[in-house]
């Protein structure tokens, strides 16, 4: 197949070229046209069905715009407006007609003789979105579009001070890698100081979040918000008890290599107790990892590393930064995180990341370049709809691209200690992670299974879930305040509440095709190319099979994985 990135905005057909979204008055006739149109045949419906798309496609990157300048610049007044006019005064009046559009859908007598395994994926979403329709939610998803965002307002005007100098958060990270183990722990100390000042204001606002997304659940039918978010996120083919059987299996067969990987860190730093500070940090003579000095840099680094694993790869990353769709540099007032924003008219993603000079930057920026690839390789399918895909195959995407792309670090460093050291981190991260995972899911399971919760309740309950997940390998006495609020700093909490479990999943099939890169690279990465291209065309199970990996969440197949990357580990010393 031939891969091309010169990817190309959609024409226009049904909604004029020029046309802008400025307000629910001019984008209204679009949809009312679409609502009252009569559909006397087949080719009616796949006509209509185009126009729905097209006009989706309109809207859809609209916002994701509104969203990107506002988190590229949460100090600016007018973007948070922008963004805030969408949410209240646009949305709200998309959705009845989105309803109306679904119902239309399936009552249509031609939706029959649509091709049934193309459509079958798309025609169960839209049953899914029927099922879930309530007028009463309206108001409540507005409100919640914007609460959700005051995490980024929160958290992008943190910042602390080091040796004189102001850093964000993100910047001042770079410290706990230090060969200084009393500087990191003045930084440690500082960052958590500095979220504590804010502990409250994010209390109160996930508090709220709590009661509003509860609210929507039981006007929905359901008994909590975690049974309501499973049916949406269109969860059809894991539940909750997979869920708790992943968790099961992170504490059987990953906490104890991740004993193993902070026992050899305490080893080589020559400690005694490992600290908090000293996760990071390198013995004293060995400079931190320095893989890229700028933005700029990043990015071209980037580029000859995705050239050497396919040039479409680094063809995508050119395009991107012909149009611009690159904020790589931490700075002050921009929100925390990284995120690939695919944008489904142009085609061509955004990528929005806090870099600053650390290894941890590469493996972001190696993520989200997986999610742009996704983006392009999806483009060329004929429905908006087609092109969304479930979130366990997109991160499977990126987090595939963190490990295919270690075997082509040479663009990052130029001798072979430091590039060994990166493989390492990498890979010690990919262990590190699962645990993580586990506690913000379980968490999540328990704050929306007792919505009523109090503060204090759900402090205990962190702390609890927190220790079933620790290893003794690290030290925290004197740091219970800090490890109270360890789940503030989550931003999927707040934003996009039950969306972390696919990392976990998604992991597993990362291992699993880079398992199958180590053994031949071109046939893993025709296999991740051939199960992009699908879109959300397929169920979650067959978009695996397409990629050459089992769906399974089962702890016989984790225990495979992970005795699979111990071994990597393992050659790496």
């Amino acid at each position: 197949m031939e891969l091309s990135a010169d990817i190309q905005k959609l024409p226009r057909h049904f909604v004029p070229k020029e046309f802008a979204v400025t307000d629910w008055e001019s984008l209204e006739p679009f949809f009312k046209d679409l609502s009252e149109r009569p559909l006397n045949s087949a080719s009616d419906l796949e006509q209509w069905l185009k126009d729905m798309s097209e006009t989706e496609a309109v809207v859809s990157e609209d916002a994701c715009w509104r969203q990107i300048k506002m988190t590229c610049d949460t100090t600016d007044k007018t973007l948070e407006d922008a963004f805030t006019y969408f949410c209240m005064e646009i949305q709200p009046k998309l959705q009845p007609y989105a309803d109306l559009l679904n119902r239309k859908l399936l009552d249509c007598p031609f939706t029959k003789e649509l091709d049934q395994k193309k459509y079958f994926t798309y025609l169960r979403s839209v049953k899914k979105n029927i099922e879930l329709f309530r007028e009463a939610n309206i108001p409540l998803q507005s409100e919640l579009s914007v609460m959700q965002q005051q995490y980024g307002a929160i958290a992008g005007k943190m910042t602390v001070e080091v040796n004189g100098k102001e850093y964000t958060l993100q910047q001042a990270a770079k410290f706990l890698e230090s060969h200084d183990r009393s500087l990191r722990e003045e930084v440690y100390r500082k960052i958590q100081d500095r979220r504590l000042q804010d502990q409250q204001a994010m209390h109160d606002l996930y508090s709220q979040l709590i009661q509003k997304r509860d609210e929507v659940a039981k006007n929905a039918g359901f008994a909590n918000y975690r049974d309501y978010k499973f049916v949406e996120l269109g969860r059809f083919d894991y539940t909750k008890e997979d869920c708790y059987q992943f968790h099961e299996a992170v504490k059987l067969h990953v906490l104890p290599l991740i004993e193993k990987i902070y026992q050899k860190k305490k080893e080589k730093l020559g400690l005694d107790t490992l600290r908090p500070w000293d996760t990071e940090a390198e013995p004293e003579g060995i400079q931190p990892l320095k893989p890229f000095t700028d933005g700029k840099d990043l990015y071209e680094k980037s580029v000859k590393c995705f050239e050497e694993m396919n040039p479409f790869f680094a063809n995508c990353l050119r395009k991107m930064n012909e149009l611009k769709h690159f904020d790589l540099e931490s700075r002050k007032g921009k929100a925390p995180g990284g995120y690939n924003c695919p944008l489904t008219e142009s085609g061509a993603p955004f990528i929005f990341m806090n870099a600053a000079g650390q290894m941890s930057d590469v493996t972001t920026m190696v993520h989200e370049g997986g999610h742009a690839i996704h983006s392009f390789l999806a483009h060329k399918l004929e429905l908006s709809a087609f092109k969304e895909y479930p979130m366990e195959i997109a991160e499977v995407a990126s987090m595939s691209m963190e490990l295919f792309s270690m075997n082509h670090w040479e663009a990052f460093f130029n001798n072979e200690e430091d590039l060994k050291r990166a493989k390492e981190h990498q890979l010690e991260r990919t262990i590190t992670i699962f645990p993580w995972i586990a506690i913000i899911d379980k968490f999540q399971h328990w704050v929306y299974e007792n919505p009523q919760h109090t503060i204090e309740e759900r402090t205990n309950k962190w702390m609890e879930i927190g220790k079933e997940f620790s290893t003794n390998s690290i030290d925290y006495t004197g740091l219970d305040a800090y490890r109270r609020i360890g789940w503030q700093r989550q931003l999927h909490l707040f934003e996009v509440p039950f969306y972390y479990i696919e990392y976990g999943i998604a992991q597993l099939g990362a291992i699993g095709l880079w398992m199958q890169y180590q053994q031949n690279p071109q046939k893993a990465l025709q296999n991740y190319i051939s199960a992009l291209s699908l879109g959300g065309t397929q169920t979650l199970p067959e978009l695996y099979t397409a990629a050459g990996l089992k769906f399974d969440l089962s702890p016989e197949h984790i225990k495979t994985l992970m005795e699979f990357t111990a071994k990597e580990m393992d050659k790496l010393n």
